[in-house]
């Protein structure tokens, strides 16, 4: 029953990006109207903001497919947890740090 909610998951981010892509390059290049009256979500300006909304549901895809994958990865010794929790971490920070890449938290740390 879970697999099949992560699957359904999946399936729902995959289609998100679609939308958000299709949306997207349809207000950038095609529609006249202008980006204060869209709605939130479809605020894009540049090529750069869509493809960053793009980049953030791909990363939340990998989450969601890594975790569909946990069911059937084999831990046998200690060496193999520390691993695979490791590779949580990783992923669980590469999607903190896009969020506030985003909203440039970041990047004033890093004096980018």
């Amino acid at each position: 029953m879970v697999l099949r909610l992560v699957e359904a998951i999946d399936v729902y981010l995959a289609g998100t990006v679609m939308l958000i892509f299709g949306m997207g390059l349809y207000g950038l290049f095609i529609s006249n109207v202008p980006p204060d009256e869209r709605p939130k979500w479809m605020k894009i300006s540049s090529l750069d903001e869509l493809k960053t909304k793009v980049g953030h549901v791909i990363v939340m895809i990998l989450l969601v497919k890594m975790f569909e994958r946990s069911k059937m990865v084999a831990i046998s010794t200690g060496m193999d947890l520390l691993s695979y929790s490791f590779c949580i971490l990783l992923s669980s920070a590469s999607l903190y740090i896009l969020h506030h890449l985003h909203k440039g938290r970041i990047k004033k740390m890093l004096n980018l």
